[in-house]
């Protein structure tokens, strides 16, 4: 089970659409490791980097997810939310046989962090555990300030996401769609991709707030729908 934190709720810990089936990629190759990652009792580590919107925690929720699924025990933790205070925390998830660490920069620089997250590798990979770490960047671009973490980072298996293209993130908006039963046309879709942020985090919190409006307004999204909600916000 994973540890209930305040970096990630009990009740929100593994979101239905953050899973491998609902992931878009535009190589669908990335998600070999992760699954062999989840389903594997060897351990090892994989470090996936990105920038912001790519679909990183994605990715680390739906690894928790499949290997919770296999009888796994796992741990998630926010990086950023424990920056100055990471030893304590990792502790509290030695005896884990996957653990994901997501935003590895947040701590970057910090050497009792650095320490902490070393020791940690180590640990882990010494009890034959697997590790699963997210950043925005490759480790040799981080500013880390311990050459042996950053060695370790360096030899993980590494995956790199790209940026989502318009068509991307279309697919990723109707996927999370269908799967809360929402029914949203083809135009409203375009209409949002044209006039929002296009982060996939924005985009999705976007759709959990038009759920809700099209929920009490016993509405399907369309565009006048759209362009009704964004007047009301205003």
């Amino acid at each position: 089970m994973i540890v209930p934190s305040p970096q990630l709720p009990l009740a929100l810990r593994f979101p239905p659409d953050q899973r491998f089936e609902t992931f878009v990629a535009d190589d669908s190759s990335v998600l070999a490791p992760l699954r062999a990652l989840a389903s594997d009792d060897a351990g090892g580590s994989l470090y996936v980097a990105g920038p912001h919107g790519t679909g990183k925690t994605h990715l680390l929720i739906a690894t928790c997810a499949e290997a919770e699924a296999g009888g796994d025990s796992v741990g998630y933790l926010r990086l950023a939310s424990m920056a100055g205070r990471l030893r304590d925390a990792l502790d509290a998830m030695h005896a884990r046989s996957l653990v994901a660490l997501d935003g590895v920069e947040a701590i970057a620089g910090n050497r009792d962090d650095e320490l902490a997250l070393f020791d940690f590798h180590n640990r882990m990979h010494d009890a034959g555990h697997a590790l699963l770490y997210a950043a925005t960047e490759m480790p040799d671009a981080l500013p880390i300030a311990l050459p042996d973490l950053r060695s370790r980072l360096q030899q993980c298996t590494r995956i790199v996401l790209p940026v989502l293209d318009d068509d991307g993130r279309r697919e990723v908006l109707r996927l999370r769609a269908v799967r809360r039963g929402l029914q949203v046309d083809d135009a409203a879709i375009d209409w949002l991709l044209r006039r929002v942020d296009r982060d996939l985090s924005s985009l999705t919190a976007l759709l959990d707030r038009l759920d809700r409006a099209a929920l009490a307004a016993q509405r399907r999204i369309t565009v006048p729908f759209l362009r009704r909600f964004f007047d009301d916000a205003r």
